[in-house]
């Protein structure tokens, strides 16, 4: 039966391959929007970590020292920083902003740290700011050093550049010292949106709380996360296409098939063994579609314009769900290999 089955894929291989190739862009696409989804966590983590703060620490009833954050005078700055466990503690500042480049807005995420940290990222090229007009920017902002660049109505002298630093869907992030972002941000008052702690507090000030890097990525990804799901949705309908054009195609293949099926109960074929064949026909396309959809994704990925970093748990668990959507896929073509009467093999054309 195994055999057959084969042989029957080889006679109707023209609409095999185009099963294969349909089902294999819709495995790419899946694998491209979760790439998508993954994109967003993994800047975000890259943004936070580079900060090389330990905690946030912010009002109590914000939730989060960057979105969520509640500005706030800190005045227990000292405090905290001469507490046990604590190695630096310095006033961060945080906000959404644009930058006009070339007479042309771009969306931009502003970040106030002293010139020495913690808040304040390594650069790859320059030195961080020092003054209030200085500014380090990311690379994908497309400037270079010595050149000035338009934040908040404010003209200021780039003079470092962190690699690739983006947030929310790869908006470029730009980093001033905390008196030149608190200008931008607060109108020149002296608020902050947290204080960042290198090392450990064992307890928070009155009034305040003190969260995590975890708790930091998950702020800084809020506004995204209706578009996360959006996308999850969209993936999990996916999975269904591609379960029905596998489905489809073996079903066809199943009713074309009946005088066959019909012979072979007729001369004792366990159906199990006739099960089987279908089995293996809609893995067989399955697994097909899902290698070739893994190479589809990593040639889509580069052409969207946020980034897509495909996990590999993503890569090792496709051929699972592959086979079992082959497994699904064959239930329809297999209900109507089993109810074919074996009569069938006698009658005529």
């Amino acid at each position: 039966m195994l055999m057959a089955a084969l042989r029957d894929m080889q006679w109707r291989r023209r609409r095999f391959v185009i099963a294969i190739l349909s089902t294999a862009i819709i495995f790419a696409m899946t694998l491209v929007l979760t790439g998508l989804a993954n994109g967003f966590r993994v800047e975000a983590d890259k943004t936070v970590n580079s900060l090389g703060v330990d905690l946030f620490l912010v009002k109590a009833g914000a939730s989060g020292p960057f979105v969520g954050a509640t500005p706030f005078a800190p005045v227990e700055l000292r405090r905290v920083a001469q507490a046990a466990g604590v190695d630096s503690a310095a006033p961060l500042a945080y906000a959404g902003g644009t930058a006009t480049l070339d007479g042309s807005t771009r969306n931009v995420d502003i970040f106030g740290a002293p010139e020495n940290g913690p808040g304040m990222p390594t650069v790859s090229a320059g030195r961080p700011p020092s003054t209030r007009d200085e500014v380090a920017v990311s690379s994908t902002l497309d400037r270079g050093i010595g050149q000035e660049v338009e934040i908040a109505s404010r003209t200021l002298r780039i003079v470092g550049i962190v690699e690739n630093s983006t947030a929310l869907a790869n908006l470029p992030n730009v980093f001033l010292t905390t008196e030149g972002a608190q200008q931008l941000v607060y109108g020149g008052e002296p608020l902050v949106a947290s204080i960042g702690i290198r090392g450990t507090l064992e307890q928070a000030p009155p009034g305040y709380r003190a969260i995590d890097r975890n708790g930091a990525v998950e702020d800084l990804l809020r506004p995204l996360k209706v578009a996360v799901n959006s996308i999850t949705i969209v993936a999990i309908l996916l999975w269904v296409v591609a379960a029905l054009v596998v489905g489809s195609v073996i079903y066809l293949s199943a009713l074309e098939r009946l005088r066959d099926f019909a012979v072979f109960k007729a001369i004792g074929v366990p159906t199990k063994s006739i099960a089987a064949g279908l089995a293996m026909q809609a893995i067989i396309v399955a697994l097909l579609a899902a290698l070739v959809g893994a190479g589809l994704s990593m040639l889509l990925g580069p052409l969207f314009p946020m980034q897509v970093i495909v996990p590999v748990q993503a890569f090792i668990a496709l051929p699972v769900i592959a086979i079992v959507i082959g497994l699904i896929a064959s239930a329809s073509g297999l209900h109507r290999a089993v109810a074919v009467d074996p009569a069938l093999a006698f009658g005529g054309p």
